[in-house]
């Protein structure tokens, strides 16, 4: 024994467990990336038409989206508006 302290002995993990854990902090972070993109997203089409009319031009399926989950939660209105808006806006 060195220094006359009790010896301590680590073992490595297997190797297919440090694989895993690792595969683990890589999906949980892709995941925690997900939500946050998906919260900003969700967040900027929410407090801004602009945005939303950039969205109808090149992703026209992310918006429905966005108006579905508007109308499913009970909020209703925000299509039309955004459509009244900008037809008066080409006018």
């Amino acid at each position: 024994m060195r220094g006359g302290g009790a010896a301590v002995r680590y073992r490595m993990a297997p190797p297919n467990q440090i694989l895993a854990t690792k595969i683990f902090k890589g999906i949980l972070t892709l995941e925690l990336l997900g939500i946050a993109g998906a919260y900003w997203l969700f967040n900027k089409m929410n407090t801004n038409q602009d945005f939303r009319h950039t969205m109808s031009k090149r992703f026209p399926l992310v918006l429905e989206a966005y108006y579905k989950s508007n109308e499913w939660s009970g909020l209703y209105g925000i299509r039309e508006r955004d459509q009244e808006e900008w037809l008066n806006c080409k006018n």
